[in-house]
């Protein structure tokens, strides 16, 4: 699935190497729309980038308006009986649309992924604290 989405570049992170042959590297863009109602809306939605796109966004600064081409990718991952599902928005395209003259907040570490690097299950931690610190 191919979607296109155009917003304010808000963070970036470093690239991460996972393993030998996969590394990573994540983003946020900030989405602003407008309800009926008149109230704006602020959306941080976060992409990721993999192997050889983790340099597409080194050129680019928090504020930079961003038009960001990406696929919906979807994963199941299994662990002592319990399943979870894994949802990831993996750019690979980006086209920088306008510049804006306030930038949003400084960068910091990061990471990214495409479907066929995604790192089996034998990669993942074997303990659950990995997740312990999720928001949800």
């Amino acid at each position: 699935m191919n979607f296109e989405i155009t917003g304010r570049l808000h963070e970036k992170y470093e690239t991460q190497v996972i393993s030998d042959k996969f590394r990573k590297r994540e983003f946020i863009l900030e989405i602003k729309e407008t309800g009926n109602n008149g109230f704006e809306f602020i959306e941080y939605i976060k992409f990721q980038l993999t192997q050889d796109r983790c340099m597409l966004i080194d050129s680019l600064t928090p504020g930079d308006e961003l038009k960001v081409t990406f696929n919906l990718r979807g994963r199941k991952w299994e662990k002592d009986g319990t399943v979870t599902y894994f949802t990831n928005l993996e750019a690979w395209k980006i086209e920088k649309t306008q510049q804006t003259d306030k930038p949003l907040t400084a960068s910091g570490p990061a990471g990214s992924s495409t479907e066929s690097d995604v790192p089996f299950p034998s990669d993942i931690p074997a303990d659950d604290t990995a997740f312990d610190d999720l928001p949800f």
